[in-house]
């Protein structure tokens, strides 16, 4: 069964929202997967064969508005459609677009009519990434029910229970009650650094390697490029890798925020699970995103332990594969597709294999950047 034929989320728009004088679409797939930083694409034949793939910058509506985030689609979409072969208007049968900064019911809704005006395929479908992380580590058969976390740029979860029932975060920030990813990671970092220098804090070798890592000597100067503009906003992020090297070498400081990071993804996994009624049953929690893709291992661990304290029977998977298979696999579901086809486009997206500690569960592992 397929997933997004019993998640009632994700809307999907009627066949009239392709062009009436558009040939009769085919049954292959248009798969979206738009993330913080950056936007893959990929056609997918009737046959699970990936007929043509395109990467693009990030996807952020809520900064350009829905009309220009889709329009920055518009030259992937063409491309892959170059590389099938196909010209023209004719529109694929279904587009499945799993999309970053769309966390809300509503902002699905305005995506999925943005992207049905397009006319790119003759049904859409718009859900927030983390079900495209969710869809990629679950079975392809018999009823989907699981646990996804993402772990990025920011933090999210989603769960399928059974019957189609969906538990879910508006992830929005420290106003949704969130906390973690790559950016709340190196903000804390540098938070826990300043205080160490000045006196205000306890002493951190975050202190010292955060401002290194930039060829600057001391937390000052960081926090004044920072502040002045003279170091850009993004790579602030750079910061958090320093953050799991530190508390590798055994800084408490650096430990601490560490484990903090693996309390929220484990309570958000557990929360999700206990509203959908399977802390009691063995149910999947996939996890994804850069942060924890990049497999530290005291992150790593950590979840795991707390997991298993707090949803015994849960069971952990990284995912390994780029999560546009997520979002192509939502959209065979969709079009009623064989299960060779499944078989043939996991195939292509190669091993899905991410556990460091067994090797014996799947998952798939997202790329995001953190």
């Amino acid at each position: 069964m397929g997933l997004t034929q019993s998640v009632p989320t994700p809307s999907a728009s009627s066949p009239s929202s392709a062009p009436s004088s558009a040939p009769s679409p085919d049954r292959s797939v248009l798969a979206v997967d738009a993330g913080n930083s950056k936007t893959d694409v990929a056609l997918v034949g009737p046959d699970g064969s990936v007929l043509g793939s395109a990467r693009g910058g990030g996807f952020q509506p809520p900064v350009v508005g829905a009309e220009r985030a889709v329009g920055s689609l518009a030259p992937l979409v063409a491309e892959v459609a170059r590389q099938a072969g196909r010209s023209g208007p004719r529109p694929v049968g279904h587009v499945s677009a799993c999309l970053a900064n769309v966390d809300l019911p509503s902002e699905e809704e305005e995506l999925t009519g943005v992207l049905a005006g397009r006319g790119w395929g003759a049904t859409v479908t718009v859900a927030n990434d983390t079900f495209a992380l969710l869809r990629a580590g679950v079975a392809d058969a018999g009823e989907p029910t699981g646990v996804s976390v993402v772990c990025g740029a920011g933090i999210n979860c989603a769960g399928i229970g059974h019957g189609g029932r969906v538990a879910r975060f508006p992830a929005v920030g420290r106003i949704s009650g969130d906390w973690g990813g790559g950016g709340y990671l190196s903000e804390e970092a540098v938070w826990w650094a300043a205080r160490a220098e000045d006196g205000r804090g306890e002493p951190t070798e975050l202190a010292r390697a955060l401002p290194a890592h930039f060829g600057l000597t001391t937390m000052y100067e960081l926090i004044e490029a920072l502040h002045l503009g003279r170091l850009e906003t993004a790579r602030r992020y750079e910061l958090t890798p320093m953050l799991f090297a530190v508390a590798d070498a055994g800084d408490r400081i650096a430990r601490a925020i560490v484990d903090r990071q693996a309390e929220e993804v484990v309570t958000m996994a557990t929360v999700a699970l206990t509203r959908l009624d399977l802390l009691g049953e063995e149910t999947p929690v996939v996890l994804g995103g850069g942060v924890i893709a990049a497999r530290h291992p005291l992150l790593d661990d950590r979840i795991r332990e707390l997991l298993a304290e707090r949803a015994p029977k849960a069971e952990p998977r990284v995912v390994t594969a780029p999560p546009v298979l997520g979002a192509a696999l939502l959209g065979l579901d969709r079009t009623g597709a064989p299960a060779s086809a499944y078989t043939r486009l996991r195939a292509h997206y190669g091993p899905t294999d991410g556990h460091r500690s067994t090797g014996t569960e799947s998952g798939t592992e997202s790329p995001s950047e953190a």
